[in-house]
């Protein structure tokens, strides 16, 4: 059954050697997680379960805007330059 998929398990090696540091980490996601806990206690006591989501989703929501405002995560000129140079040996 694996040898049948290898070719999908092995993805992440035909990506940009330069983009494999940011797909191996978690830190984006721990640090929204860090985010979420801090703010949690700041408030300490939540009047019911929705008011605690509303923050969350309030925190979701900046995250996603400053993601959009900041620079890429990930680079993606470096991906096209590497499937132009790919096109190129293909032909």
């Amino acid at each position: 059954m694996g040898e049948e998929n290898i070719e999908e398990t092995f993805t992440f090696y035909t990506l940009p050697r330069q983009h494999h540091k940011h797909m191996k980490i978690t830190n984006v996601l721990e640090r929204f997680n860090e985010e979420i806990k801090h703010r949690t206690i700041m408030l300490r006591i939540f009047p019911n379960e929705e008011s605690c989501l509303r923050l969350i989703r309030a925190l979701a929501v900046e995250t996603h805007e400053s993601w959009l405002e900041a620079n890429r995560y990930l680079n993606m000129s470096d991906l096209k330059e590497m499937k132009k140079t790919e096109l190129r040996q293909a032909a």
